[in-house]
């Protein structure tokens, strides 16, 4: 099979911990490449994602390299041995490639710890909200484009119906809360679909009011993507060039730290709920 020319970044994700093992235990990819019985060219595709592993070979793999983090090489084989086609795959070739990684980041995740100044969660918005936000895209984007946008953010949606969904905590901005995309009425709806959904046990919401000024990270809207283990967890930050995907251990040391400075001055769900209740009551 030949080399992809373009990974997910879940793909890129994994060959890039093979290549960290590979590295810190001093070993060639001419050894790795014996260990496997394949050519030495293999490996570099394999590190890059650019080439598939069975999760044999990646236990095989950390088992020669020494790693004794029996969770993080199972989470890698588990990460290896899912190779089934998500429900994005089928937006490929219609949206950027980046859009497809944020689905199969939030479909992967144990918990999604999200924190937003001005635009709510992608998975908690309605479809009109949805739709007043990438009309507003500069450059302006054709109606097309716009409804492919709009039906693949419903879609990520769907990973709050599994059996088992990921734990969802977001902390929301008064600011967020107050944006009018689409006008009032659209407003509207939009923060009672948000209180609607904090009613479900694996939601939560968390409010920062204006009164609080300042707080780490203000400016900043955050995905934080808690994986099997923490070695493999994901920060994902919006820009209006496209998402960056960030993944050394001391970033995410600084978010997880910014993350919980902005809970411990956010309010609690309950008063969270009031306090957006009150705000759709007056629109």
């Amino acid at each position: 099979m030949p080399p992809r020319s373009a990974p997910t970044e879940r793909q890129r994700r994994l060959g890039a911990e093979l290549r960290r093992m590979r590295v810190e235990a001093g070993m060639t990819t001419e050894h790795a490449a014996g260990l496997l019985g394949v050519p030495r060219t293999n490996v570099p595709n394999m590190e890059s994602g650019r080439s598939g592993i069975s999760a044999e070979r990646v236990r095989t793999l950390a088992a020669n390299y020494g790693c004794a983090d029996q969770g993080l090489v199972e989470a890698l084989a588990a990460m290896a041995a899912g190779r089934e086609k998500g429900w994005w795959e089928a937006y490929r070739g219609q949206l950027r490639d980046e859009f497809l990684d944020i689905a199969e980041l939030e479909w992967h995740a144990r918990r999604l710890r999200i924190a937003v100044t001005v635009h709510l969660p992608g998975v908690l918005q309605t479809e009109e909200h949805a739709r007043a936000v990438f009309e507003a895209v500069i450059p302006r984007l054709p109606a097309s484009d716009v409804d492919v946008r709009v039906a693949h953010r419903i879609d990520r949606q769907q990973v709050l119906d599994r059996p088992t969904p990921p734990e969802l905590d977001v902390i929301v901005h008064e600011a967020a809360l107050r944006m009018e995309f689409g006008g009032p009425a659209v407003a509207r709806r939009q923060l009672e679909h948000l209180l609607h959904m904090s009613e479900r046990e694996a939601v939560t919401v968390r409010v920062i009011p204006f009164k609080v000024g300042s707080f780490p990270g203000a400016g900043q809207s955050v995905v934080y993507a808690e994986s099997a283990v923490p070695r493999l967890d994901t920060v994902e930050l919006d820009s209006t060039h496209g998402p960056e995907f960030i993944d050394t251990e001391a970033q995410l040391l600084k978010y997880r730290a910014q993350l919980d400075a902005a809970q411990s001055v956010a309010l609690a769900p309950e008063p969270s709920r009031e306090f957006i209740r009150t705000l759709a009551d007056n629109l």
